[in-house]
């Protein structure tokens, strides 16, 4: 099983996993030991060995006080075992620091808090709260304390099977919709960001797009800006350093990408530790924001299916192209053809069951899908399209790549010309497939109930780092009246002065089943058991920030296709 896709489902644990496991990791660490290389000190014995079978005498007079040492043929033997561990390492041996504790850079630990020492940078990276990379070896670090789906309502009584799975999105949703904090909070970075700007270039344009425009963001997602003018050279470097100034970043915890196709300013703000990305005079970004409210409103199950699909690709690291995945941006067009090309007509009902919409868009995209030959085209109500058709709008010299998805925008644009990863996301989507087709069958009764298991939780976690952050944002920076922007003028005003689940702009909302006169009501059980820490869990403590800025550009990561 990879790591980076799945875990060990509840039916498949006993004796016998633990057995076959034990097997195959002992057999793994037998291939480790042929494929690795070997301490110098090892080589060397290797090398007196070699030569004692060539001439003893001379082996005997050379190598004699090396070899008479036992203390020392003892440690390269520990050397060697070291060598030819498994290519993760386990938190538990490696979290020197026990509990409400200070590690030798001085950041406090708890449950639920990872430190980094266990990163390994060609698996997980350390940066993403939501990683679950390794549960199977990680799981009460990483989901221990709060199980990984705090948005099950306590004392809900959960239908069985697909309707029960239907049930779990809704709720996912509305619990990972942002909280009055959590908006009001971005609209306190966007506006101290906005003023930077403004007092460098009092004539330019601040524009907000991206996920924030168009409420699907998560928890973690970043900002993303751009501010239009007119420069002979983009002030790249003027503006970070005004941002230093201004002590709204740390100047570890700002990167500039000048020699990107798309220039841009990542940052992380100082008091918040929200993501920002800042582009220079990127209209597209703005208009692709727009048509994707206008699909909202035409499907009402758009925005719940991408919500579940980005935390699906956030938590395996496949969220973004130069990590191996997808952008937001084209798995949201992913979603979009998929609505529009669906057989039944009900697609645009808000009581459709998200649950086999669910289980069929993985079934689509992760075993039907002919991605070597077909195109995705969503403009003009959406259709597939070969990619020998596609390339005769490119710019010669251009082919279409793997995942091709024609720009509804910008005619002979490949939005997933970057998706070298884009098998890697297939085979995600495979497993989801798999696991939730069985898990839903009417048949499979031991494992069918979700109110014994979470049907949805078989494939989404959410880390106890993340709940920890939302419960410190909520405590930290209590809601008040919101402060809009100065971008936000006119219908943009609406979108950004109220969370996404709360704004009654969204013309999809007022009559989704995942909302009504008694919502608040309905959960007002499940922000009581998520808010008051039952568990005796510490609250959200930015207890890692020193170090963070120590080397942001490699904690921290950051999207600029983020929808």
């Amino acid at each position: 099983m990879d790591p980076k896709i799945g875990w060990y489902q509840p039916e498949q644990l006993g004796p016998a996993k633990d057995l076959w496991l034990n097997i195959w990791e002992t057999g793994k660490e037998l291939d480790n030991l042929n494929i690795r290389p070997q301490p110098n000190n090892i080589n060397n014995n290797n090398i007196a060995d070699a030569s004692s079978t060539t001439s003893p005498v001379q082996n005997h007079q050379t190598h004699q006080p090396a070899n008479s040492n036992p203390t020392m043929m003892r440690n390269a033997s520990s050397s060697t075992t070291l060598t030819s561990q498994q290519d993760y390492i386990p938190l538990d041996n490696v979290n020197k620091y026990p509990n409400n504790s200070s590690d030798s850079n001085g950041r406090l630990s708890h449950p639920g808090q990872t430190t980094s020492n266990y990163y390994n940078p060609s698996k997980r990276k350390r940066e993403n709260r939501a990683s679950t990379y390794a549960m199977n070896d990680n799981y009460k670090q990483l989901v221990g304390v709060y199980g990984g789906c705090p948005w099950r309502i306590p004392h809900k009584t959960y239908s069985k099977g697909v309707i029960g799975l239907h049930e779990e999105i809704q709720d996912f949703f509305l619990y990972m919709c942002p909280t009055v904090e959590e908006h009001n909070l971005r609209l306190r970075v966007i506006k101290r960001i906005e003023k930077v700007i403004y007092d460098l270039w009092p004539e330019s344009q601040v524009e907000i797009f991206g996920s924030f425009r168009t409420g699907l963001y998560l928890p973690t997602s970043d900002i993303d800006i751009v501010v239009i003018g007119l420069w002979t050279n983009l002030p790249l470097h003027t503006l970070e350093r005004a941002l230093i100034d201004e002590n709204i970043v740390e100047p570890s915890s700002v990167k500039v990408l000048d020699r990107a196709s798309v220039p841009i300013v990542k940052l992380v703000d100082k008091e918040s530790e929200i993501k920002v990305d800042i582009s220079f005079n990127m209209n597209n970004g703005v208009k692709s924001a727009e048509l994707i409210k206008v699909f909202k409103c035409q499907y009402p199950a758009l925005e719940k299916l991408v919500m579940v699909l980005k935390q699906f690709l956030l938590q395996r690291d496949l969220n973004e192209v130069f990590t191996g995945g997808i952008s937001s941006y084209s798995l949201i067009l992913m979603t979009i053809s998929f609505l529009q090309l669906h057989p039944r007509n009900n697609v645009n009902n808000p009581d459709v069951n998200l649950g086999v919409l669910l289980i069929e868009f993985f079934e689509l995209y992760g075993k039907k899908f002919n991605y070597v030959k077909t195109g995705i085209r969503v403009k003009g109500g959406g259709t597939y399209i070969s990619k020998e058709e596609v390339q005769k709008d490119m710019v010669d010299g251009y082919r279409p790549s793997l995942l091709c998805i024609e720009d509804p925008l910008t005619p002979g644009n490949d939005i997933g010309r970057s998706s070298y990863g884009a098998l890697y996301v297939k085979e995600s989507f495979e497993w989801a497939y798999n696991v939730l087709s069985q898990a839903v069958n009417p048949l499979n009764t031991l494992v069918n109930d979700a109110n014994k298991q979470s049907i949805l939780g078989r494939i989404i976690r959410v880390t106890d780092e993340v709940v920890d952050y939302r419960i410190w944002i909520k405590r930290t920076f209590p809601a008040t009246e919101p402060e809009l922007p100065s971008s936000s003028t006119g219908s943009e005003a609406s979108t950004l002065s109220a969370p996404a689940s709360e704004s009654e702009s969204e013309c999809s909302r007022g009559n989704s089943p995942n909302t009504g006169e008694k919502s608040e009501e309905r959960h007002k059980d499940r922000h009581i058991f998520n808010y008051q820490h039952p568990h005796g869990h510490l609250p959200y403590k930015k207890t890692y920030k020193p170090s963070a800025h120590g080397n942001h550009h490699t904690r921290y990561h950051l999207s600029r296709d983020k929808y």
